[in-house]
């Protein structure tokens, strides 16, 4: 599977995991709404950004087998999960904002 392919699959994935669909653009957001959003993405830019790095790696981190990708895929999507709830690299605090600002401009 290629790159491109492989990162819209695991961002589905992620997507389904967390049980949500996309939600109505229309729709007004409270600022908590918006701000777990903005989580959620940087979650997965960062589970992406920890899938490049950890393809380069040359040791295997399970031992190998066909069953390793899928699981250090997940381990990734963890992992980026923990990051962003911790405070992650703030995109997360920079989308809000702006997701915000136009909620507010589209508003007026």
């Amino acid at each position: 599977m290629d790159n491109l392919a492989d990162a819209q699959l695991h961002a589905a994935l992620f997507t389904a995991r967390a049980g949500q669909g996309a939600p109505d653009p229309r729709q007004a957001r409270t600022p908590e709404q918006i701000r777990e959003t903005a989580r959620e993405f940087e979650a997965v830019f960062l589970a992406q950004v920890l899938e490049a790095m950890m393809g380069e790696s040359t040791q295997s981190s399970f031992g190998g087998g066909p069953g390793e990708a899928a699981f250090s895929s997940m381990l990734n999507e963890e992992y980026a999960k923990v990051i962003a709830k911790a405070g992650g690299i703030g995109l997360a605090d920079s989308l809000a904002r702006e997701m915000l600002r136009y909620q507010e401009a589209d508003q007026s």
